[in-house]
């Protein structure tokens, strides 16, 4: 009973967690933002199809590479951008910001996809969990209860909530991955955009 407790408080926290959005199966409080705009972070020069040819050279291609890695640190990332806005005007400025934003963004999509699958996934699960719940209670209220599937079906039970219960507890750490990645290229941006002329 403890167990059914547990999820049916788990159950009915998740939409009121959810954010407001079109997808009832999003499990993360922040709404879903399948895709950023350069314009959402960068307060720059437009970016156009020069700026573009000029994000693949092979410098701001490798220093955009080295930014976008979550492990080197901001006040680190702040600094190879200082140097390599000594010796750069406004044309490539822009287009550093155009190559981090190229590298980070597809990442952050594909983890929006992924933690979307993940809830859709966390749906079918508590609907598993409520068909064996009401296996059981079928099993249970038999006139000659057959106790070995009883037996079965509530290990089969136990199973899946200690499954469910588990993926709702990481659910804070993977929602929070695409925040860090937004937050990660704001900064870059701001830090980029502080040496334009």
């Amino acid at each position: 009973m403890r167990h059914i407790l547990a999820l049916i408080l788990a159950l009915a926290s998740g939409p009121a967690l959810a954010a407001q959005g079109t997808d009832p199966t999003w499990p993360c409080i922040q709404r879903k933002q399948p895709h950023l705009s350069l314009g959402q972070m960068w307060a720059g020069p437009v970016p156009d199809e020069k700026t573009a040819e000029l994000a693949r050279d092979p410098q701001i291609a490798a220093l955009a590479d080295r930014l976008e890695q979550r492990r080197m640190p901001i006040e680190d990332a702040e600094a190879a951008i200082a140097e390599f806005a000594s010796q750069a005007d406004n044309a490539r400025l822009t287009a550093l910001m155009q190559a981090v934003f190229d590298r980070i963004e597809p990442d952050r999509s594909a983890l929006i996809e992924g933690i979307a699958r993940y809830g859709r996934k966390q749906v079918d699960l508590s609907r598993k969990i409520e068909d064996r719940r009401a296996v059981m209670a079928t099993l249970e209220a038999a006139e000659r209860p057959d106790f070995d599937a009883i037996d079965a079906e509530e290990k089969a039970l136990d199973l899946d909530q200690r499954i469910f219960n588990e993926r709702q507890q990481s659910l804070t750490y993977v929602c929070e991955t695409p925040v860090i990645l937004e937050q990660r290229i704001f900064a870059l941006a701001r830090a980029i955009a502080s040496h334009l002329d």
